[in-house]
């Protein structure tokens, strides 16, 4: 398979949140073709109702190259310059499912066995492919997860905690505002609160940092809100119950915190001769629950234009991380059979 083909061919089948199917069914014929070459299994993981993850194996699965095949909205299409690939997923991460497939067929063309690949749905939203793998393990002892770090090995990435807050109060007339009591003016007032307060730090990972994503409330321009939301979300670096307790005191007497998901940071381990980094986001590895073996993270592109109109992935870095996956699968199924 030609990596650059794959990539434009992936990017062109829309894998939205939620509407993975295509995408999936496209990854089984692809994995389907290579184990008909080559022996192995393939199958679809069912996940919830036409949601599957894919997952093919070549003998008894040491390693597994995985990553997601969701990405996040707007949809566009796959188009090409001389150094890169442009379009939704092309980093994040249809670059990196094409490069993995592009590695196993190498490995198997030389006889080599004793991985697998496993595609998963929901890691943009809420891991749902990956909480669902980790309930059925198959035996792999390393697990290297796909996500865009320049081809460089991510030495940790910080969790997450999201929460809704949430305000209420009682509706009046704008013109009377004494008879009533803005929800809009209290979730205002929390999230001055919260945006004050002091976050950790740590050695490895940096500072943690908290985002306001959403906000919404309130019915007309002349009538006191009696109900407001917002969305927040703190990318953490350690131990989240300093976090929480902050967050609850500065938002008391004002909104209500609904914690709606919580990721762990995570540390990760290294491999002789591949440049290291560290990573700002979350990642589908805290929700393997170490079922599918100890962690790896790396992959080709830039985390810094994905989720963004700009996506892209340089074509010598799919290129380059065809080599890196070898190169790994062999070191760790070497040092297990030590």
């Amino acid at each position: 398979m030609d990596v650059f083909e794959l990539t434009r061919a992936l990017i062109d089948i829309e894998s939205i949140t939620g509407n993975e199917q295509a995408v999936g069914n496209y990854l089984y014929g692809c994995l389907e073709g290579l184990v008909s070459r080559y022996g192995g299994s393939v199958e679809r993981m069912p996940v919830e109702h036409a949601r599957f993850n894919v997952l093919a194996q070549f003998g008894h699965p040491t390693v597994t190259l995985s990553t997601h095949m969701d990405t996040v909205p707007p949809f566009f299409a796959a188009r090409e310059d001389e150094s890169h690939l442009w379009g939704r997923g092309a980093c994040d991460t249809k670059g990196i499912i094409a490069s993995m497939i592009c590695a196993a067929e190498e490995l198997l063309d030389g006889g080599e066995r004793g991985f697998g690949l496993l595609f998963v749905v929901g890691e943009e939203r809420n891991s749902a492919g990956a909480y669902v793998a980790s309930q059925f393990p198959r035996g792999s002892r390393y697990i290297i997860n796909g996500e865009p770090t320049e081809n460089k090995l991510a030495l940790g990435s910080k969790g997450t905690l999201r929460y809704e807050v949430v305000a209420t109060g009682k509706m009046a007339h704008s013109a009377y505002p004494e008879l009533g009591d803005s929800a809009i003016h209290k979730l205002v007032a929390a999230l001055t609160k919260i945006l004050e307060v002091s976050l950790p730090t740590d050695e490895l990972l940096g500072k943690s940092t908290l985002n306001i994503g959403t906000l919404a409330g309130g019915r007309a321009p002349n009538v006191i809100a009696d109900e407001a939301r917002a969305e927040i979300m703190v990318r953490l670096v350690g131990e989240s119950s300093s976090t929480k307790r902050a967050l609850e005191e500065a938002v008391r007497g004002y909104a209500e915190l609904r914690e709606v998901l919580e990721i762990p940071a995570v540390r990760l381990g290294s491999i002789d001769g591949i440049a290291t980094t560290v990573v700002a986001f979350t990642t589908d590895i805290p929700a393997f629950g170490g079922q599918w073996g100890e962690p790896f993270l790396i992959g080709p592109g830039s985390i810094h234009v994905a989720h963004t109109l700009e996506e892209r992935v340089p074509k010598a870095e799919l290129v380059e991380a065809i080599g890196i996956y070898k190169k790994m699968v062999r070191q760790l199924c070497k040092r297990e059979s030590k």
